[in-house]
C-alpha cells in the first residue's frame, strides 16, 4: 500500500480531509507542519522569523524524506512544500499525491476570520491568495497523481471521492478499506 500525500493551498483542507481519509483507511495520519514544529521546538512562524525561509525549507525537505520513507499512511504537507523540485519528486516517487484544489475565492471564504495564518495578515489577503495560487497551482499539478476540486462538498464526501479515485486507479484494494459506516447484524 502506498502513502497518500495531500498537497494544496493553505486552507484547502489537507489536514481535515487527511484525518478523515486516514480514519477510513485505518492508517496513521501525519501533518508534516506539526511534525516540523515538534522537531523545532517552536512554531514554523517563529523559525521563519529567526532563521529565514531557506532554513525552514531545508528542514521541511528532510522531514518529508523521513516521513515518506514509511508506507500506508496519510501525510498532509505544508502549502509551500511543492516549491522545491526535490520535494515534488520525493512525493511522486514515494506516494500517491492528491492535490486538493481550492480557488482563491473559496480559500478567502474559509479563512477570512483566521488570524493564525501569517499569509493572510497582509493588506490585501485576496490578492495574496491569488498570487500564491497563480505561482503554486502548476507546481501542485506537477506533483499530483490526482486533482480533486474541493468546491463545497463535505469532508466526508471529499474523503470518499479520494478513496474512489484511488480504488479506480488500482492504488488501494477496496476489500481492504474498512466500511465508513459500521453495520449492525440483522436479527432474525
Amino acid at each position: 500500500m502506498a502513502t497518500i500525500v495531500l498537497v494544496g493551498m493553505p486552507g484547502s483542507g489537507k489536514s481535515t480531509v487527511g484525518r478523515q481519509l486516514a480514519r477510513r483507511l485505518g492508517w496513521p495520519f501525519i501533518d508534516s507542519d506539526t511534525e516540523i514544529e515538534r522537531q523545532l521546538g517552536c512554531s514554523i512562524r517563529a523559525h521563519f522569523e529567526q532563521h529565514g525561509e531557506a532554513s525552514f525549507r531545508d528542514i521541511e525537505q528532510q522531514t518529508l524524506a523521513t516521513l515518506l520513507a514509511r508506507d500506508s499512511q496519510v501525510v498532509a504537507t505544508g502549502g509551500g512544500a511543492v516549491l522545491r523540485e526535490a520535494n515534488r519528486q520525493l512525493m511522486r516517487v514515494n506516494g500517491q499525491v492528491v492535490y486538493l484544489r481550492s480557488s482563491p475565492e473559496e480559500l478567502i471564504r474559509r479563512l477570512r476570520h483566521d488570524t493564525n495564518r501569517p499569509l493572510l495578515q497582509v493588506r490585501d489577503p485576496m490578492r495574496k491568495l491569488r498570487d500564491l495560487f497563480r505561482e503554486r497551482d502548476p507546481l501542485y499539478r506537477d506533483a499530483a497523481s490526482f486533482v480533486i476540486e474541493t468546491g463545497r462538498p463535505s469532508v466526508k464526501m471529499l474523503a470518499g471521492t479520494i478513496l474512489m479515485q484511488l480504488e479506480l486507479a488500482g492504488v488501494i484494494d477496496p476489500a481492504h478499506v474498512p466500511s465508513p459506516v459500521a453495520t449492525a447484524p440483522v436479527e432474525r
